[in-house]
């Protein structure tokens, strides 16, 4: 890491600095525009709930009601939808989809508009949800339209940032907004854990702070060990030339343990919610209560619910992501096979095999990382506002390690460019 900041500050780099510059000067600007509140509105007093995680990603800009307090996860909803219509679902988005770029091109520019679909009546829901009401259509739709637009600034800021910038513009606004709530974090839980009333207590709360950042960076090692680790499955083609020893060419198949990254706890999240939207909309006690007690993740039950559909979901995206029947035809179409299994049938079955004990160990560690924060706000005294592991840290750390493969991959692409014209 240290020998990659260094060739940064080449002077033959100096583009690819201007490159990392004017993406944190677009981060800055999403950061700036959280604390840029809808016009006519106050900060949100009460407890969000189920829309916790999607304050988190906004860099509590939910909570502030502010311009960006949706976020870009509008988008994301439509990213994760048009993935499910190319499944056969609607033979247009099918077909799209083997049409390479052109037919990336084309899907992106429907997601989009999805998206500021999503967008808006997610603005007009949550208007009517917090204001109340009280208010009149003309108030619902004025929020809904702001919170619409911001959405669609911080896409054409994602797009900026992909294009001029390094890194995915849509997910490094969603890091940059987990960031910006940390600090905050650290600092709530410092004053929480220690006091100042005699010298006995102040130590044996530093002790605790320590301790809390010990373990908090020890669950971010953790993820990253897990999320770096991976299945490497064997493949030999017979056309290709053999080597000096008579074999065949091999190469591997890497499969990640947690292929599905962190989609199977978003949908998990965005399903169980769905009950808390309806009770907040029709505002029934009855039903509420039933919610509250059943199909809330921090009750025994609810949470019960909760980790069976992150299998679920794990589970399916991973299978959608990794078919293992098209994979297996692709392979055999190229003469390719695994040592010992034979092409067809037995291929398909072995990668099915492989893929569902890969995905129960990617499941076990997103349930692991998805109700740490859950059971840490149970079992202890600490704010709400603080916790440890989580959805929002396991975003960061995705994110973080494949900018920085990016960021590698085009210094040594460079390197290698330039010693190939001293040659």
């Amino acid at each position: 890491m240290f020998k990659v900041m260094k060739q940064l500050f080449i002077s033959t780099n100096k583009d690819l600095r201007h490159r990392i510059y004017f993406t944190l000067v677009a981060l800055l600007i999403f950061i700036l525009g959280i604390s840029i509140r809808v016009p006519g509105t106050d900060d949100l007093s009460s407890n969000l709930g189920f829309l916790e995680l999607l304050n988190t990603m906004g860099g509590g800009a939910m909570k502030n009601f502010s311009i960006f307090a949706l976020g870009v996860m509008p988008y994301i909803t439509a990213s994760i939808v048009m993935q499910l219509l190319q499944m056969d679902i609607i033979p247009y988005f099918t077909e799209l989809s083997k049409q390479g770029p052109t037919g990336r091109q084309k899907i992106n520019q429907i997601t989009r508009y999805v998206g500021i679909a999503f967008a808006f009546i997610e603005g007009y829901a949550f208007a009517f949800a917090f204001i109340g009401k009280s208010g009149d259509p003309l108030e619902y739709l004025y929020i809904a339209t702001v919170l619409t637009a911001g959405t669609a600034f911080l896409l054409w800021l994602g797009d900026q940032i992909t294009q001029k910038g390094i890194g995915n513009g849509v997910s490094l606004i969603i890091m940059a907004g987990i960031i910006a709530t940390l600090p905050q974090m650290f600092v709530t839980a410092f004053q929480s854990l220690v006091t100042f009333d005699t010298a006995q207590v102040a130590a044996l709360g530093i002790a605790k702070f320590i301790l809390f950042v010990v373990v908090y960076f020890a669950i971010v090692i953790g993820m990253i060990f897990v999320q770096e680790s991976e299945r490497r499955i064997p493949i030999q083609y017979a056309n290709k030339s053999t080597s000096a020893y008579g074999k065949a060419a091999q190469s591997f198949m890497p499969i990640k343990i947690n292929t599905a990254g962190v989609i199977p706890v978003i949908f998990a999240s965005s399903l169980i919610s769905v009950p808390g939207v309806i009770a907040r909309v029709i505002n029934n006690e009855t039903f509420s209560v039933i919610v509250s007690k059943y199909l809330s993740y921090t009750t025994p039950v609810g949470f019960i619910i909760y980790v069976l559909l992150i299998f679920f979901f794990a589970y399916f995206y991973t299978f959608i992501q990794l078919k293992p029947e098209e994979f297996a035809k692709n392979l055999q179409d190229n003469g390719g096979y695994i040592p010992g299994v034979r092409p067809g049938e037995e291929t398909k079955k072995h990668l099915s095999k492989v893929l569902t004990r890969l995905t129960v160990l990617g499941a076990l560690f997103l349930v692991i990382i998805a109700g740490i924060p859950i059971l840490f706000s149970n079992f202890t005294s600490l704010p709400t506002t603080v916790s440890i592991g989580g959805t929002g840290l396991l975003i960061v750390v995705g994110v973080a390690l494949e900018t920085y493969k990016q960021l590698e991959g085009s210094l040594l692409a460079r390197n290698y460019k330039r010693g190939y014209r001293r040659k």
